[in-house]
């Protein structure tokens, strides 16, 4: 999912690079300083250029003649990229985050991609997805209530729910979801807040997808995003507290 995290000098300038845009210390439309950003990076012109050629790909950099590499309008930038989206999030991590415009927006996706989602699910599941999704629901079990088994569980589950509808522009969500599910996910372990035990909710889920019920596993899927909104509103309310 997230293509250039910590791999060596090229991509930590990458992000370093995103990150400045991303949290408004290079604004759009602003120049960059090629020069300023080798020494304060203290990496060589080729990597720098290297660099930015995959942030032009990502649509948040261009260079024209006699104006040099600059930073595009924000409507530009490739938003759905699973990087993109990814340095956004991390741009607002700690408390504070909770408020962050992206975590309403995925919200409000997921409220409209995953109730139809397993609706989908619940009617063309193959035994594999009900594997899969099992197999999930077994490590979030066996996970401890907060770190990284945590969220990777839950980001299998929901991943091998979209993968169940067998619809493939609905798993093609998977990344903009998982990425931002991480990110809440993450949050709220580190916040202190201690969520509802995830299993209980997670099967009712699988129950009905099991059982062909549509309209269990919707309505299901929906109590689950509701209690997920309640941590999120938990953590805001301790943060401005």
């Amino acid at each position: 999912m997230s293509g250039y995290a910590r791999r060596g000098v090229h991509g930590q300038t990458v992000e370093a690079i995103a990150h400045r845009v991303l949290g408004g210390r290079i604004g759009e439309g602003d120049t960059l300083d090629l020069g300023a950003l080798q020494s304060e990076l203290g990496v060589s012109l080729t990597v720098l250029r290297e660099s930015l050629k995959v942030l032009a790909a990502k649509g948040m950099v261009d260079a024209r003649q006699k104006r040099g590499t600059f930073v595009r309008p924000r409507s530009d930038w490739h938003f759905l990229d699973a990087d993109v989206l990814r340095w956004q999030f991390e741009t607002a991590e700690g408390p504070a985050g909770a408020d962050h415009p992206l975590l309403r927006d995925l919200g409000e996706v997921r409220g409209i991609v995953e109730p139809a989602a397993v609706r989908l699910a619940a009617e063309r599941r193959t035994d594999a997805d009900l594997a899969a999704l099992d197999e999930a629901i077994a490590a979030m079990t066996s996970a401890s209530a907060v770190g990284d088994e945590a969220v990777d569980a839950d980001l299998a589950f929901h991943r091998a729910l979209l993968a169940a509808s067998h619809n493939e522009m609905l798993e093609r969500m998977e990344m903009v979801i998982a990425t931002g599910l991480a990110f809440r996910d993450r949050l709220v372990h580190a916040s202190g807040h201690r969520p509802q035990d995830p299993v209980p909710s997670h099967s009712v889920v699988l129950d009905a997808v099991r059982s062909r019920d549509a309209d269990a596993a919707e309505t299901a899927m929906r109590a689950l995003l509701q209690q997920s909104a309640r941590d999120l509103e938990e953590i805001r309310r301790t943060a401005t507290g």
